[in-house]
């Protein structure tokens, strides 16, 4: 009987000091958890948050499981799905300035592009977009990877005519420029790229880094994989949660949340910088792939149609005008660092 009274005591102290239960998040993923980096680092987190977290518990699902892939902004809007690890470049066709916080073409590199988001204006410039475009979510940097490869081709690419005419898969801002030279570009989800080579739908693609791309079979069928990533120098990976959902949160398990996608930054940078180069070897040694870097002349070509593309966009939209500028000025400030701090790359 004693031990009754305590336990009921104590249950009530507990519900006095306001004491809840574990707080469940389903959280969609825009990329499959059996992708390298990209998946598992979704995977990454949830097990990085759990482990920590007494307050909240995530719970991660494939893209499909409960939205699409390119549905997931608006679910986690609309409060259908609490959150999702994303991409906001995928949300291109939707907010004209979402791919600047993903991979700008010819842009910052992962470290440079950090700190523009976590010691600049970047991060508020996010959080803005999104405000501004009637979206009710909180947003946070939770992953990001140095430069993919710039795409697979079928054939052999010697200059920008043979680009004309062909029909490609490509991401965010990149898919603006090669428009720009007259290739037909479609955006599609990971699992419906290979599919797409294999009947002919499209004639090559970009994705990922080579580690990723392997996973997705790619080689199988184009054998040119071309180099360097112009389009994205680095790529910003985002955690966005539906703000009703985050505003229930304690400040406790805020803090942990944005603590644990910050830990995720480090991972999934260092483990893109540790695997990729035993996938271009294989791809060489074993798969038949023609390991290509574009020519000089190429890109520039490339940069002067993405600064094109940059001065039409920031004409016709005010908030991807405003982010363009700041981030422009900060990189001529970073350049003074840069050019100076870092060995040259060819010593």
């Amino acid at each position: 009987m004693k031990n009754k009274v305590i336990a009921t005591a104590f249950a009530a102290s507990l519900a006095a000091t306001g004491a809840q239960a574990q707080q469940t998040i389903e959280m969609t993923s825009s990329f499959s958890a059996n992708l390298p980096i990209l998946g598992t680092a979704g995977v990454d987190f949830t097990n990085r948050i759990n482990s920590i977290s007494t307050e909240v518990e995530f719970e991660h699902f494939d893209p499909g499981k409960l939205v699409p892939t390119l549905e997931a902004l608006d679910a986690v809007s609309n409060g259908s799905v609490d959150a999702a690890y994303a991409t906001s470049g995928y949300w291109q066709g939707k907010i004209p300035s979402a791919s600047l916080f993903a991979a700008v073409p010819f842009g910052p590199e992962a470290g440079e592009f950090m700190g523009w988001i976590l010691y600049d204006d970047g991060l508020e410039l996010w959080q803005e977009m999104y405000d501004q475009a009637g979206y009710n979510v909180k947003v946070m940097p939770c992953g990001v990877i140095a430069p993919e490869t710039s795409g697979w081709f079928k054939n052999e690419i010697n200059s920008v005519a043979d680009l004309e005419g062909l029909n490609m898969r490509f991401f965010g801002l990149g898919a603006e420029v090669m428009q720009r030279l007259g290739v037909s570009t479609s955006l599609l989800a990971a699992g419906d790229i290979f599919p797409a080579l294999e009947r002919g739908a499209i004639d090559a693609t970009e994705f990922s880094m080579p580690l990723i791309d392997a996973r997705l079979g790619f080689h199988k069928i184009a054998k040119y994989n071309y180099f360097p990533g112009w389009h994205q120098p680095s790529t910003l990976f985002e955690l966005i949660v539906n703000v009703d959902v985050w505003e229930d949160l304690s400040e406790i398990a805020q803090n942990q949340i944005q603590t644990a996608c910050l830990a995720n930054v480090t991972t999934n940078l260092a483990e893109g910088e540790a695997k990729n180069f035993a996938a271009m070897v294989e791809n060489t040694e074993k798969n038949g792939v023609t390991i290509k870097q574009w020519p000089p002349e190429m890109l520039d070509q490339f940069e002067a149609a993405w600064n094109e593309v940059a001065a039409e966009l920031a004409s016709e939209d005010a908030h991807f005008k405003k982010t363009w500028d700041d981030l422009q000025e900060y990189r001529a400030g970073y350049k003074t660092w840069v050019e100076n701090i870092y060995l040259p790359r060819d010593r």
